[in-house]
């Protein structure tokens, strides 16, 4: 049964607000804890203990630890992984303006993945206009970027290359593997705490940021994997970048680690195109839930179904009686 409207807003308004504020929030704790691994070690711990004590309270649900679903959810665990890995990387050698432009990369990539691997339908003209819009607007801020470093744009390109698979491959694990929402909060970050490297210590400044960073990393976590369940790949990607209005603004008023001028009307530029796509989407027939029902129809359910847009659901068609 589909999620209400309104219920689907608030978990994406949920992820966009956290997604927004957390690229401000890790770029403060990097600058006072010089250690990005231990940093998503923290945000891993965080998660998993925060979980696991109000599960045990009775204040939430989640499934039990069970070896076989742990190996299915391994690989999405460590490509999770690498992808906040490169992302703290990236925000410790770049400005967050350079870290919005590659993350706004993303939806074009997801779409084209989501078409070719999850065999979703192409995108319409005007959304993938949309996303070309923000492939634009990206190329004009880094020719702008003064601040451009053969290892930040390293870390930027990994980042890239890791989101984008992260996308895709997540939302086919919620998709497929059937857990609650706080069941793949703690999967996720318990299996990507084993793989994270943990050492150093920090004095307040540090432990204020870093206790911040893991806070928002445990909301991120929730309305994260219960978005990604609400919306497609590629919607849920541009809701990422779209947010990151309201992270320039805190950056320009906080940092003077931020592009010129033109660099940050070409970042505006860009996130205007995710606005654009959010806009092409609602158009009647391209909500996420009717290609991801076109699609599955396409791979041969043998139930005859029709999309009711008021309700943004399956129903069952009419069957003609024999009588």
């Amino acid at each position: 049964m589909a999620k209400p409207a309104y219920a689907t807003s608030s978990l994406v308004l949920g992820y966009a607000l956290c997604s927004s504020l957390l690229a401000i929030i890790n770029k403060y704790a990097i600058t006072k804890f010089s250690y990005p691994g231990l940093l998503t070690a923290l945000q891993y711990l965080t998660s998993v203990v925060g979980v696991w004590s109000l599960g045990k309270l009775g204040f939430l649900y989640h499934e039990p630890f069970n070896f076989q679903i742990a190996k299915k959810y391994a690989p999405a665990a460590l490509v999770f992984y690498l992808a906040i890995f490169t992302n703290t990387h990236l925000l410790k050698h770049a400005n967050v303006d350079t870290f919005i432009v590659f993350r706004s990369l993303t939806p074009l990539l997801v779409a084209l993945a989501d078409t070719t691997f999850r065999k979703q339908p192409c995108p319409s003209k005007l959304t993938f206009l949309s996303l070309v819009i923000i492939l634009g607007g990206a190329v004009g801020y880094v020719m702008t970027d003064s601040g451009f470093t053969l290892t930040a744009y390293s870390w930027a390109v990994a980042y890239l290359i890791t989101i984008t698979t992260e996308m895709v491959y997540i939302k086919h694990m919620v998709t497929n593997l059937g857990l609650s929402t706080w069941g793949f909060v703690i999967y996720n970050n318990l299996l990507s705490l084993l793989m994270a490297p943990v050492f150093g210590w920090f004095e307040l400044d540090a432990f204020v940021a870093v206790s911040l960073s893991c806070v928002f990393g445990v909301l991120i976590s929730f309305f994260g994997f219960a978005a990604r369940k609400a919306v497609s790949a590629t919607a849920f990607t541009v809701t990422g970048v779209v947010n990151k209005f309201l992270t320039v603004a805190i950056n320009v008023m906080i940092w003077d680690k931020h592009a010129n001028a033109f660099g940050l009307v070409c970042l505006l530029f860009t996130l205007a195109g995710g606005i654009l796509y959010q806009q092409s989407v609602k158009s009647k027939g391209s909500t996420p839930a009717h290609r991801e029902a076109v699609a599955n129809k396409g791979r041969g359910d043998d139930d005859e179904a029709e999309f009711d847009p008021e309700k943004q659901s399956l129903v069952s068609s009419p069957k003609d009686s024999d009588a």
